[in-house]
């Protein structure tokens, strides 16, 4: 299975850093009624009791931005994905409708003001991943952005280079409709580590409902 390491750079920035993963053998669907009948009810509830100060003093989120800081990043120009999702909520716009582990994770990471990194865990290269801190001009392609300067962001790598950012996943280890297995990491910047488990039960729930494979297991990593 896997090993997650942190960096010397990374622990001395972000001291407060826990992290959770989820793993799981999983069939993916374009679409899942049940599971967006949850992301429209969260979204008229956020809508009706967020605003867009509120969303950056939400605890994981505002660790997240903080981490940022002291990265080396500004979190107003490269926002954690938590956070843009709730922006873009707020602004009147309907969340992306990708496929079903995509929108799951989704879900979670706005319940809970984490960023969640979902990867098709048969893409990672190698099995030790390690939590580090972006180096200038290191290649990294952000799903649907391009190349991203993740300079100053922190960053997993696996054994060819970065494959997730709070702000974005790398196109090379993304979930598709040929997703068989999921490697989910949860990014607790706020040292909660109470918090951490329940956005993991979350996943695991979802997962369960509406993604498992027929005879599938879930293992779980803190």
């Amino acid at each position: 299975m896997y090993t997650f390491t942190l960096s010397e750079k990374l622990k001395s920035h972000c001291p407060e850093y826990h992290g959770a993963a989820v793993y799981a053998e999983v069939t993916n669907t374009s679409y899942n009624e049940g599971l967006w009948q949850k992301i429209n009810i969260f979204t008229e509830e956020l809508r009706v009791a967020d605003t867009t100060e509120g969303i950056k003093q939400q605890p994981s989120i505002a660790a997240t931005r903080e981490a940022y800081k002291r990265c080396g990043k500004d979190p107003s120009r490269y926002r954690p994905s938590a956070e843009a999702l709730r922006r873009r909520l707020l602004r009147g716009l309907d969340l992306y409708q990708i496929d079903t582990l995509v929108d799951l994770i989704n879900l979670v990471s706005l319940r809970t003001g984490y960023s969640i990194g979902g990867f098709d865990a048969d893409k990672i290269q190698g099995t030790n991943l390690c939590l580090d801190i972006g180096h200038a001009e290191e290649p990294f392609e952000g799903i649907g952005r391009g190349t991203l300067n993740i300079e100053g962001l922190p960053v997993f790598r696996d054994a060819v280079g970065g494959i997730g950012t709070p702000t974005s996943d790398n196109e090379r280890t993304k979930m598709d409709s040929d997703t068989r297995h999921i490697l989910a990491i949860i990014n607790g910047y706020d040292g909660d580590t109470t918090r951490l488990q329940q956005a993991a039960e979350m996943i695991q729930e979802l997962l369960r409902k509406y993604a498992l494979s027929d005879g599938g297991s879930i293992y779980y990593f803190e």
